[in-house]
């Protein structure tokens, strides 16, 4: 039987934004957590390379500025630059004080570097940084009697006043499927925010864990909000290439270590498409990774850090050392196979600095957001600076704008009398796949017209194909995540579409130039449909 909950707070998310936006709101709220699997399940955790801030006097916000800027060819906005740079000094004592254990040398925090910085500036926790950012957060939120976590729920759709055909739009809450019983349930809210991560899952080949269907985004669509540049979508450069190896990502710091990127020859490479050679930006790795694959005609290229000691090797990563031992694959005596795979969503909802979206009382945090932070391309690390310096200014701006509970209108319970349980689950997972495979064949690190043209036609038959099963089944994680991953795959079909120039992660045969003047994609909902 589905429940009505009530909350002052929804947090769609359980990573470093949903997380701490979740332990900077006061404590007299009562707020709630959701997360898709297990809290640990998200992207958060499997974050291995650091936060990037600037945090010793050799190196200067000005100088993080420009790197993120030069990075983001030119398309980043200045004021979101500027705002998350000078507030991540602040951002990393809050995590230190909450209990994150980042590595030190000495007395002093160790700070490495990665592509695309000029100075070393990426402070960590070994290379597990994210799995001690999200352990640390999970522990705090615990101790905190006016959160509840709840696991293994997935939002369904966004509840807005329009949508019950109410005057002044605003959002009020959340459908919610409990996986565990099946029913959908009434999560209602003063504010929403949503913090789902990217949509890398729409790729055959990410570094992304499971959930990363694009939910967010995709939900802020249907209720009306704005979305930009979903065209740059980011492949790191070097994922583990290994038939058992599912998703595992080979950290920037072990480049930013002196790791070398080899030929199957042994022959280095990135000095002919660079002058940074491997501490070039992702998308310029990226594309060389894969301009040398298919060149060669070889499934994958090489990193190797062998030449370095074996204690520094292990010292500095050690997830990294022990999982690839797992594989037969000793990376202090050999190099490491990688590939490039669908990494991080740089565009997404539009998002102010208080991550308020166009939807009243519904705001957007960390990846799934666009703020204009990371323009064309995301500089290494800046990713968890982000989620913790837009979750504390959310936070600041859902204490001082929270509408009351007793402010909201009755909502009612999802409707399941005009559905059946479906026996053709073999549907979703046969459209789940193509989708992903279209996507990385034809919207990938290269593209064509012809082949967003393919991608676009397809992309419509398939959301014609999900609209008619979601309007007669019960709804599954399944079905809502491949109704979303359309959805997100769609827009980011459109928007490619619209850029002709080639500009970061957007690289097109037939546009190869970029143009003079930088300007985002918006893409604006007109008759968006509700179902």
């Amino acid at each position: 039987m589905s429940k009505e909950f009530q909350y002052d707070v929804l947090i769609i998310g359980s990573g470093a934004s949903g997380l701490g936006l979740a332990l900077q709101l006061p404590e007299t709220y009562k707020i709630a957590v959701l997360s898709k699997a297990s809290l640990t399940s998200g992207s958060t955790y499997q974050a291995q390379g650091g936060v990037a801030a600037v945090m010793d006097g050799t190196d200067s916000t000005k100088a993080h500025i420009q790197d993120t800027i030069t990075a983001g060819a030119n398309l980043s906005r200045m004021d979101a630059v500027a705002f998350t740079i000078e507030h991540g000094k602040n951002s990393i004592d809050w995590l230190i004080e909450q209990g994150v254990p980042f590595t030190r040398d000495g007395d002093e925090y160790h700070l490495t570097k990665e592509g695309g910085h000029s100075h070393r500036r990426i402070i960590h926790s070994a290379d597990a940084t994210g799995q001690a950012i999200q352990q640390t957060l999970i522990e705090q939120a615990h101790a905190r009697t006016n959160i509840d976590l709840f696991e293994d729920r997935l939002a369904v759709d966004l509840i807005t006043r329009h949508k019950l055909n109410l005057p002044n739009n605003s959002c009020i809450g959340a459908y919610v499927l409990d996986n565990s019983s099946g029913h959908v349930d009434v999560f209602k809210a003063g504010s929403t925010v949503l913090a789902t991560g990217g949509v890398s899952k729409a790729y055959l080949y990410t570094s992304n864990p499971d959930g990363a269907s694009g939910d967010g985004i995709a939900m802020a669509w249907r209720a009306g909000c704005r979305v930009g540049n979903l065209e740059f979508n980011q492949f790191h450069p070097t994922c583990l290439y290994h038939p058992q190896a599912k998703s595992f990502l080979i950290s920037e710091a072990v480049r930013g270590e002196g790791g070398k990127l080899l030929l199957p020859d042994g022959r280095r490479f990135m000095d002919k498409f660079d002058e940074r050679g491997e501490l070039a930006p992702r998308d310029i790795v990226a594309r060389a990774i894969d301009h040398e694959m298919k060149r060669l005609g070889h499934d994958c290229l090489f990193l190797d850090i062998s030449h370095k000691p074996p204690e520094f090797v292990k010292q500095h990563f050690p997830t990294i050392y022990e999982r690839c031992l797992e594989y037969g694959i000793d990376i202090t005596q050999e190099p490491i196979p990688v590939v490039p795979a669908a990494h991080y969503t740089c565009g997404g909802i539009m998002a102010d600095k208080h991550g308020l979206t166009d939807v009243e009382s519904l705001y957007a945090i960390g990846e799934t957001a666009f703020t204009g932070l990371h323009g064309a391309n995301r500089l290494a690390s800046n990713s968890l600076l982000e989620c913790i310096v837009y979750a504390s200014s959310a936070a600041r701006h859902i204490t001082e704008h929270n509408r009351p509970l007793g402010e909201l209108p009755e909502i009612p319970f999802w409707d399941e009398s005009q559905v059946t349980d479906s026996d053709e689950d073999v549907i979703i997972a046969h459209n789940w796949d193509e989708l992903r495979r279209f996507m990385w064949d034809y919207v990938g690190i290269v593209r064509t017209d012809k082949r967003l043209q393919r991608a676009k036609h397809r992309v419509d038959l398939l959301q014609q194909e999900i609209s008619e099963y979601y309007s007669n089944y019960k709804v599954s994680s399944d079905l809502l995540e491949l109704r979303n991953l359309a959805v997100v795959a769609d827009l980011i079909i459109r928007s490619a579409m619209l850029r002709k120039e080639s500009r970061g992660l957007h690289y097109t045969l037939d546009y190869p130039d970029s143009n003079i003047e930088a300007r985002d994609t918006i893409l604006t909902p007109v008759n968006y449909e509700w179902r």
